[in-house]
């Protein structure tokens, strides 16, 4: 299988199925008077696993089967400062057995090129063993459907 193209900073809006969009916060400024780094992989996790609970498909705090990142990175292309509003675009670009890999890109505003571009890998556990699992036939639906070809 053919590995997706990282985002660029040059990517459009239209290439990610789905969309969170999450307000910045006073405290999220640095010294700097830009949203620190360490924020951006916290809107990350934020906008997908805001998606997997609105689908119904995640339980944080009674489900079985749970999903833990295992991999991340950022590239930053340009600043986000408070109060501005970031729209964090996600796709799927592999679905495995038991984990998936997201790519993700954050828009400011109504700017139309990101101000960052991400990754992650999720793997799901069994809550109780903290062991690998195969991804729920739910869970997996849902994931697929966030999914763009290569």
């Amino acid at each position: 299988m053919q590995e997706h193209p990282l985002v660029q900073r040059d990517t459009a809006r239209a290439a990610f199925p789905r969309f969170v969009s999450l307000s910045t916060r006073w405290m999220d400024n640095d010294i700097y008077g830009h949203v620190n780094n360490v924020h951006y992989y916290s809107y990350f996790d934020t906008a997908v696993n805001s998606f997997l609970i609105e689908q119904g498909v995640l339980d944080i705090h009674h489900g079985e089967v749970i999903a833990f990142v295992v991999e991340t990175g950022c590239t930053y292309f340009g600043p986000v400062a408070f109060p501005d509003t970031v729209h964090i675009g996600f796709r799927v670009v592999k679905l495995g057995n038991s984990s998936v890999r997201y790519q993700l890109a954050l828009y400011r505003n109504d700017d139309q090129v990101p101000a960052a571009a991400g990754h992650f890998t999720h793997v799901y556990v069994e809550r109780a063993s903290g062991r690998p699992v195969a991804i729920p036939d739910a869970v997996r639906q849902v994931l697929a459907a966030a999914m763009v070809a290569a």
